[in-house]
């Protein structure tokens, strides 16, 4: 008998032993599963930052309406964020991850479409890729008393049918591909983190989330690296003879292969949706044998052919469902402190899309930089870094066991870093470019008022130059001028590299006695000093990211613990919901308005309809830039600093109450 028993107990204890292997399993394999989607959401969404200067021009559109076009993930995410969240956490959440997963690559690929339907890109109203005109013959030099064939006026062109310029509306195609990704991502992370939550052992919840947003960090170190790696590539690459192509990825005007990201990234979307399909509902109820299921199908067979369907049932519990949604939504907006922390984080992360979705447009304009080494710096030095201070403020966390207190003061104190790091931004600016007839006159004597009404020199003013043309040349004297015949050259050394153009009057050298001025093709670079500036700024961005960073696990574990349990999904939904339709959709838009507003040259299409631009005032510029990013920061620390009082308060009432309860039982045990 003593044996049986014996027998029965080691076997439970088997049983239990393998049901805690096989749910240990099972969760390591969402974990996993999940990882890798991350990884490849956040693929997708760094391909999209490092594209969107890239598409910008390629378009031929304002950065405004390029912020609309990033946008249109955020747009897509609103659309079902709230009902996936609250819905999605009643249903199976692997497979309801999986098919987002799965919509996120289809939506990516649906984004480089635009690249097969369009015609070759032409940098240049004159440009024909099919032709030689690509030589230095179509560049415009000073013809003194002629009119150049090609210097054509606005009206005119317009009277050779341009209206029917290929791919003009193009960008439509991206914006509904990123709105279909959007959608797609939307369940990924809120039920991602409302299942961790759930079975993760009690006390690890936080560092697993923290190793979640470092893994999530794995996709944009990809991404803008294999964006750097794209973005040297001419877009029409496979399609033309580069040999023919006199820009380079120097010129504002060039234009990298941004479609081929979005196919890598929409593949790999696609390949890590297939996980999910096979993962349970819950890791704690594993799986039974085949027979059992077989058994089971029969008898609720058996029973629902016995039963009569109860319709009016059906329409109750749908009631029931809309009626409970609306309720949770209430509970969770009459919470002061989950709204505190909401707006704060909104606040904080606008300033963050809104300054990450220029960064690479401000290090060309600021810093003189290629958009091919802006993603790669991006890429190993500032991702890397938020990617550790995500894993080190998860561990601190945990390490340390903080109160929801201490996480409030945590993530307090990693905001206000960040925030002094970024003020130092403003002594790190250079000074403005010399523009011949934008910040200076044409003949490099005097600055230019403005840059609207610098009049022509003695040295151009006889050359019948087109002053809408964009085609920099860069004189020895230093100054960038607009084209070769706004530099008033006459003669160019033909399409020998590099090109050089010679006999340029308005390019004065003092103490330079020859006539013999010359410029070559290109904008000139920046200077040894603005140099030194952009490696100290690149160690600030660094530091900015590790900070903000640190932030990240204690803002989604106050999201998370600040309402009831059974509302965490709704509230990371709502969450996620705010921060994609005030934060992520509308920081790109009026960050962009505020950058269009330093432009000093647009280019224009061969109607003459304003495109996108060519070069900006680089010191208005970065203190537009700099003062919208840091003061909505320093906002969102007001806010954090109400916020952590608040929290206090509660826990100081829960203290207050519980300690006046227990004198009363003691009083009324002593009577």
């Amino acid at each position: 008998m003593d044996q049986n028993q014996h027998l029965n107990k080691t076997a439970e204890a088997q049983s239990s032993e393998k049901k805690k292997t096989r749910c240990c399993n099972a969760f390591k394999m969402f974990l996993a599963a999940l990882s890798f989607s991350h990884i490849a959401r956040t693929l997708n969404t760094s391909i999209m930052k490092s594209s969107i200067t890239q598409i910008e021009r390629r378009f031929g559109i304002s950065s405004s309406l390029a912020g609309l076009i990033d946008g249109g993930f955020d747009i897509g995410n609103c659309l079902v964020i709230l009902f996936a969240s609250y819905f999605g956490s009643k249903l199976h959440r692997p497979k309801i991850i999986g098919i987002g997963s799965f919509l996120t690559g289809i939506g990516s690929i649906f984004m480089a479409l635009p690249h097969f339907f369009m015609g070759y890109y032409r940098y240049s109203k004159e440009t024909n890729i099919n032709s030689s005109e690509n030589s230095t013959s179509t560049l415009f030099t000073c013809l003194i008393n002629q009119t150049l064939s090609l210097n054509r006026t606005s009206s005119e062109i317009v009277g050779k049918g341009c209206g029917k310029e290929p791919g003009s509306h193009m960008w439509i195609y991206v914006f509904v591909g990123n709105v279909i990704c959007g959608i797609g991502e939307t369940p990924i992370m809120p039920l991602g983190f409302s299942y961790i939550d759930d079975f993760a052992k009690e006390g690890h919840s936080s560092f697993y989330v923290g190793i979640l947003k470092g893994m999530g960090a794995i996709g944009p170190i990809i991404g803008f690296t294999i964006g750097s790696v794209f973005a040297k590539m001419y877009v029409d690459i496979g399609y033309v003879d580069l040999s023919t192509i006199r820009i380079t990825p120097k010129d504002s005007r060039w234009v990298g292969a941004w479609w081929l990201g979005f196919l890598v990234s929409g593949l790999l979307s696609i390949i890590s949706s297939i996980p999910f399909f096979f993962l349970p509902q819950n890791p704690n109820k594993p799986q039974k044998g085949r027979q059992d299921l077989v058994f089971v199908h029969v008898l609720k067979t058996n029973e629902e052919r016995n039963q009569t369907p109860n319709l009016p049932n059906r329409g109750k519990n749908v009631t029931e469902n809309v009626t409970g949604f609306i309720q949770s939504l209430k509970s969770i907006l009459v919470n002061p402190r989950y709204i505190l922390l909401i707006l704060s984080i909104l606040l904080h992360l606008s300033s963050l899309f809104g300054n990450f979705n220029y960064i690479l447009k401000y290090e060309e304009q600021q810093y003189g930089r290629t958009a091919s080494q802006g993603n790669l710096l991006l890429g190993l030095t500032t991702i890397p870094c938020m990617a550790m201070g995500m894993y080190v403020g998860g561990y601190v966390i945990k390490k340390f066991q903080l109160t929801l207190s201490g996480i409030a003061k945590f993530s307090f104190f990693s905001a206000t870093i960040s925030f002094f790091f970024q003020l130092s931004h403003f002594a790190l600016m250079c000074e403005n470019k010399s523009v011949a007839g934008l910040t200076v006159s044409y003949d490099g004597n005097n600055p230019g008022a403005s840059h609207l009404e610098v009049p022509l020199s003695y040295c151009n003013s006889e050359c019948n130059c087109d002053e809408s043309q964009w085609e920099p040349v860069c004189g020895n004297n230093g100054i960038t001028y607009q084209s070769p015949c706004l530099a008033g050259c006459k003669s160019s050394s033909g399409n020998k590299n590099p090109i050089v153009f010679y006999d340029c009057p308005c390019v004065e050298v003092p103490g330079l006695r020859s006539r013999n001025y010359s410029a070559s093709l290109g904008e000139c670079p920046r200077s040894d000093a603005c140099a030194r500036k952009f490696y100290i700024y690149i160690i600030m961005q660094a530091l900015i990211y590790f900070f903000f960073g640190l932030g990240g696990p204690s803002n989604i574990i106050l999201t998370v613990r600040l309402v009831q349990p059974e509302l965490k999904s709704l509230a990371v939904g709502f969450h996620a919901m705010l921060l994609r339709s005030v934060g992520g959709l509308l920081a790109p838009i009026y960050f962009g308005a505020l950058i269009d507003r330093t432009c000093m040259k647009w280019s224009s299409d061969s109607c003459g309809r304003q495109g996108s631009c060519r070069i900006y005032n680089s010191t208005l510029f970065g203190w537009f830039y700099y003062s919208l990013t840091v003061g909505l920061i320093f906002l969102a620390l007001v806010l954090q600093i109400i916020l952590i009082y608040a929290i206090k308060k509660k826990y100081q009432e829960k203290e207050t109450s519980f300690s006046e309860n227990g004198r009363r039982v003691i009083h009324e045990a002593n009577l």
